[in-house]
């Protein structure tokens, strides 16, 4: 999993004045497909082609951790193509098709996959890649601690963020490669499967189940996620006026009574950043409660994984709750286009803390503001919070300065604009990649009628300079 951060258990147009904020934020707009690789995964992702679609089949024997997969892969070439690389850690092809012809020749090493393809592909084109692979998956050992599959006490858990995926499929391991999935699962009897998205089938026969499930909304590989365990399937009740939504809890018959204790105000916290952030952005949501404990929590497209310690009523369990059910807004409809943007995550997920405490009853927002304040003018300053590098982007000073961040554009800007700012922001990027550059665009857009405001000259020095400014205050 991810190594924690010290305290993290915890198509707009727009000129920019010259000098005010570094390069990257001197284009417009939304940040598609980049023309290189990301710096912060230079080894991951091919910017030769884009996946629309995996449908992955996988066979998961948990006794010896064996897995046997059949990933089947729609792309689009994005120039001329004789060969396609992809991301693949510690796992094996056993062989592979494109387009219906057995691909003849293709070569391993450590993290990737290329395959000489049977026939050229034209620029534009779509094609089909047919791969079928085996091993013994283990997470990959980086700078973020171990990421992808694990296995567990009983069980298994995949942590994707950041490059976790090619541990246990192939993949174009790039957060700006959004995709749709199909996974299924075939395991042990008596364990259930959890993946991204709606289940659509499951199955039995003699001493294997089978878990079908579909994410039709375009997800991140690293978002992609399995969960497999001793769980039960519960559905979360609403109360009268409450949402909707279909709220599903996995959990094992032994934390079944904490799981409803700790989750109980969950769709309160949906109701809540429904109202701030804009309506929730997927179909359902699915929160898995490990029977292990976990450092942190774990996001992933449309749920999130819970260890056993955060099954609590107390601040530091529910702020993690409300932080991870963020994401859905945040990161997963929302995702990053290249992770030096990761405050537009992990900010936005800190501030969204700040929020339900306010509306829970807590702390207000400028208390919780003033706290995080506090702490990091007693730290010494060792990053720029809009370009950590990649061994410090999962840095608390990330999440509560980039919190810090938004609370500054709402207070130059006002209340009524800063939450049609984020309401804006999340409609007009749904299920898309965004820039820090494209959400300045954005900020000034909104807030034109504040006189002399500059998203720009407020964002800069707690983006892009060391020193931390004075604590916004009205």
């Amino acid at each position: 999993m991810p190594k924690p951060s010290t305290d993290v258990d915890t198509q707009h147009s727009m000129k920019f004045r010259r000098n005010t904020l570094p390069d990257t934020l001197q284009a417009s707009g939304t940040v598609m497909v980049p023309a290189a690789a990301d710096s912060y995964i230079p080894l991951h992702g091919s910017t030769h082609y884009e996946v629309e679609h995996y449908a992955l089949d996988l066979e998961a024997r948990l006794a010896t951790n064996q897995l046997q997969g059949r990933a089947r892969i729609t792309a689009r070439a994005l120039v001329p193509l004789t060969t396609v690389e992809l991301d693949l850690t510690g796992l094996g092809m056993d062989k592979a098709s494109v387009n219906g012809t057995r691909v003849q020749k293709h070569s391993q090493r450590p993290g990737k996959l290329t395959l000489q393809l049977p026939e050229p592909v034209a620029a534009g084109a779509k094609f089909t890649m047919d791969i079928r692979y085996s091993g013994f998956p283990a997470p990959d050992d980086g700078a973020w601690g171990e990421v992808g599959w694990e296995e567990l006490d009983d069980g298994v858990l995949v942590a994707g963020q950041p490059t976790g995926a090619p541990t246990w499929f192939p993949c174009n391991d790039r957060p700006d490669n959004k995709a749709s999935y199909r996974v299924s699962v075939t395991t042990d009897a008596d364990y259930t499967a959890v993946c991204n998205g709606t289940l659509v089938s499951h199955t039995r026969k003699s001493s294997r189940e089978t878990w079908v499930y579909e994410q039709s909304a375009p997800m991140a590989t690293y978002l992609a996620t399995v969960q497999i365990g001793r769980y039960k399937l519960l559905a979360l009740p609403a109360k009268d006026g409450q949402t909707q939504l279909p709220i599903t809890v996995a959990v094992s018959k032994k934390l079944q009574a904490k799981a409803a204790t700790a989750l109980s105000r969950q769709r309160e916290m949906v109701d809540v950043f429904t109202e701030a952030f804009g309506p929730y952005p997927f179909d359902a949501y699915t929160v898995v409660v490990t029977e292990d404990a976990l450092e942190i929590p774990l996001e992933a497209q449309s749920l999130s994984i819970l260890g056993s310690n955060h099954m609590t009523t107390t601040w530091e369990a529910q702020r993690l709750i409300a932080h991870e059910l963020s994401h859905q807004w945040f990161g997963n409809s929302l995702t990053l286009a290249s992770w030096r943007d990761i405050w537009l995550h992990e900010g936005f997920a800190c501030y969204a803390e700040w929020v339900w405490s306010q509306e829970s009853g807590s702390l207000t927002i400028a208390e919780r503001a003033s706290a995080a304040h506090t702490k990091l003018s007693n730290q010494p300053v060792a990053l720029t919070v809009g370009a950590p590098g990649p061994d410090m982007m999962f840095d608390d000073v990330v999440y509560k300065r980039g919190a810090l961040a938004l609370e500054a554009i709402r207070v130059a800007g006002g209340d009524a604009n800063f939450f049609a700012l984020l309401q804006r922001w999340t409609a007009e990027n749904r299920h898309g990649s965004v820039s820090t550059a494209a959400f300045v665009a954005l900020a000034d857009l909104v807030c034109a009628d504040v006189p002399q405001f500059s998203a720009a000259d407020i964002l800069t020095p707690w983006l892009f300079r060391k020193p931390l400014p004075p604590l916004p205050v009205r």
